[in-house]
C-alpha cells in the first residue's frame, strides 16, 4: 500500500501540472478555433504541423527516457554517467537535426505541401529540437523525484504560452487597426505561423532554467555505456515511431489521401479541435506513465511486483473509465471549448477516447518486456498497430474523411494492447484481475450507452441531470467494491469518528 501511495502522491503533481496544462492550452482552442475558421484552414494546418512535430519529437529522443531509468537504476552504474552520456547523445542528434532541415528547408517544406510557407518548418524543427534536449533534464528531474520544479517549469511555459497567444491572436489584432505603431511588432499576414513562432520563444526561454541541471558536475560520455544503452533503446524507439504514429499518423496521411487539398485543412481542422476534447483521458494516462514509469524500475526487484501491477492495472482502468463517463456526460458543457462550426466532428469523442484507454492499458502491460530486456516485443506490437491504423486511414478517409481515423485508432491499439497482453502472460505472466475490470467495463458501457441515447431535443438541464446521476452511480460502485470511503485519506478518518 505504501508503493501505491507513492504512485499516488507522485501521480497527483504530476497529474495536476498535466491537467491544468491541458486546461489551460484549451483556452488556445477556443481561441484558435474562433480566429482561424474552418473554410480558412487555418487550424488544419496547424493540428497538420504538431502530428509531424509528435513524431520527430519520439525519433529525436529515441528512448532515451525509458532507457535513463533502466541504466540509472542499475546495480553498478553512475546514474551521473548515464545521465551525462544520455544528454550528449540527445542533444548531439537534436542540433544536427535542425541545421540538416534548415539546410534544406525549401525541399523538405514542398515535401509536405508547405512550399509557401517553409517558415512554418524552419520554425518547429528548432523548436522540436530544443523541445527533444529538454526531455533529457525533464526525465531526471523525474528520476531524482523532483515534481515540483518539474511542474513549474510546466506552468511557467503553459502560462507564458497562453499569453503571447492572446497578445498575438486576440489584443494586437484589435491594436492594429487602430495604431500604426503596432506594424512594428505584429503582421497579420503572419496568420498561423504566430502560433509556431511563440512556440519557439517559450521553448527558448525555459532552456535557460534547466542550467542547475545542465552544470555544476563532469560531463562523462562512456562510449561502452552508450552502445549497451542503445542496444536498449533502439526497440524502444521503434516502438515509439510506432506509437506515435497511432497517435499522429492519421493527422500526416489525411491531407495526403483525402483529395481535395484546401477541404482537407477544413476537415483536419475539424477533426483535430475535436480531438482534443478527447485528450481529456490522454492527461490521466500522461500523468500516469510520469510517475509509473519510474517506480516500476524501481521496485522490479520485489517479490510481489506482481501483485502490485495487477492492482495498479485495476484501479488505473477504474479512473479512466469513469473520467470516460464525465466527459461523455457533459459533452453540452464541454464542446463550448471549441466554436460552433466545429461541433459536427463531436462523434468522434468517445471513440478516440476509448482508443485513449486502450493506449494507457498497452503502457501498463508494457513493462512485462522492459523489466526483462525484451524491449523488441513492443516493437512488434506497436508496429501491428500501426499497420493496422495505416491500412483503416488509407481504405476509409477519401469515403468517410475524420471518422476513418477515429476508428483506425481505435483498431490500432485494440491490436497493440491484445497482442501484448496474450504474449505478455506467456513470457511474464500477472495475475490481473480480468473479472472485476470486466464488471467496470460493462457497466462504463450499459451507462455510455445510456447517454449516448438520451433525444438531443431533451432540455440540456435534463440530460446533464440523468448524466449526472449515472456518473454518481459508478462512483458509488467504486466506493462500495473497491475503495470504501473508510480507507481515503482524511474522509476516512472523519467517516470513522461519525460511525462511533
Amino acid at each position: 500500500m505504501a508503493e501505491l501511495k507513492s504512485v499516488a502522491k507522485d501521480t497527483a503533481i504530476y497529474g495536476l501540472s498535466s491537467i491544468i496544462g491541458k486546461f489551460l492550452n484549451y483556452l488556445l482552442v477556443p481561441l484558435y478555433t474562433a480566429k482561424m475558421t474552418v473554410e480558412s484552414g487555418g487550424y488544419g494546418i496547424v493540428t497538420n504541423i504538431y502530428a509531424y512535430v509528435a513524431l520527430l519529437m519520439v525519433i529525436l529522443t529515441f528512448g532515451m527516457e525509458t532507457t535513463l531509468f533502466r541504466f540509472a537504476n542499475k546495480e553498478g552504474e553512475n546514474p551521473q554517467t548515464v545521465y551525462g552520456t544520455t544528454l550528449t547523445m540527445v542533444g548531439s542528434l537534436s542540433l544536427l537535426f535542425a541545421l540538416l532541415v534548415l539546410a534544406f528547408l525549401h525541399p523538405i517544406a514542398s515535401g509536405i505541401g508547405y512550399a509557401d510557407h517553409p517558415e512554418y518548418v524552419g520554425i518547429m524543427a528548432v523548436t522540436v529540437a530544443l523541445d527533444a534536449f529538454q526531455a533529457i533534464p525533464f526525465a531526471w528531474l523525474r528520476y531524482q523525484h523532483r515534481p515540483i520544479k518539474f511542474f513549474a517549469l510546466k506552468m511557467l511555459f503553459i502560462v507564458l504560452n497562453i499569453t503571447l497567444n492572446i497578445l498575438y491572436f486576440v489584443v494586437l489584432p484589435a491594436l492594429y487597426v487602430r495604431h500604426a505603431w503596432v506594424g512594428a511588432i505584429y503582421n497579420p499576414s503572419v496568420g498561423p505561423g504566430y502560433a509556431f513562432i511563440l512556440n519557439l520563444v517559450c521553448t527558448s526561454f525555459i532552456t535557460f532554467f534547466f542550467i542547475p541541471e545542465l552544470t555544476g558536475f563532469k560531463y562523462q560520455f562512456d562510449t561502452r555505456l552508450m552502445k549497451r544503452m542503445l542496444g536498449y533503446s533502439w526497440p524502444i524507439l521503434i516502438l515509439g515511431i510506432a506509437g506515435i504514429l497511432n497517435q499522429t499518423a492519421d493527422k500526416i496521411i489525411f491531407p495526403l489521401v483525402y483529395g481535395d487539398t484546401e477541404a482537407a485543412k477544413s476537415e483536419l481542422g475539424i477533426y483535430g479541435a475535436c480531438v482534443k476534447i478527447a485528450m481529456i483521458m490522454a492527461m490521466f494516462t500522461q500523468a500516469f506513465r510520469y510517475a509509473y514509469e519510474p517506480f516500476v524500475f524501481g521496485k522490479a526487484k520485489d517479490k510481489n511486483s506482481g501483485e502490485t501491477y495487477a492492482t495498479v492495472m485495476k484501479f488505473f482502468i477504474i479512473f479512466t473509465l469513469l473520467a470516460y463517463l464525465c466527459v461523455i456526460g457533459y459533452m453540452d458543457i464541454l464542446k463550448r471549448i471549441i466554436a460552433p462550426d466545429y461541433w459536427p466532428g463531436l462523434r468522434v469523442v468517445p471513440i478516440v477516447m476509448a482508443a485513449e484507454i486502450m493506449m494507457g492499458v498497452y503502457f501498463n502491460l508494457s513493462f512485462w518486456y522492459k523489466l526483462i530486456d525484451k524491449t523488441i516485443w513492443g516493437a512488434w506490437f506497436s508496429a501491428a498497430g500501426c499497420l493496422v491504423l495505416f491500412a483503416v486511414n488509407i481504405i476509409f478517409i477519401p469515403t468517410y474523411s475524420y471518422m476513418a481515423c477515429a476508428w483506425g485508432g481505435f483498431a490500432g491499439y485494440a491490436t497493440a494492447m491484445l497482442l501484448s497482453y496474450t504474449v505478455g502472460q506467456k513470457k511474464n505472466p500477472v495475475r490481473y484481475p480480468l473479472k472485476s475490470i470486466g464488471i467496470y467495463v460493462l457497466i462504463a458501457g450499459g451507462f455510455y450507452a445510456i447517454m449516448a441515447c438520451t433525444p438531443e431535443e431533451w432540455p440540456v438541464w435534463t440530460r446533464l441531470g440523468i448524466n449526472t446521476v449515472l456518473i454518481l452511480l459508478f462512483v458509488g460502485h467504486i466506493l462500495k467494491h473497491d475503495l470504501p470511503v473508510r480507507s481515503l485519506p482524511v474522509i476516512g478518518k472523519y467517516f470513522h469518528k461519525f460511525q462511533k
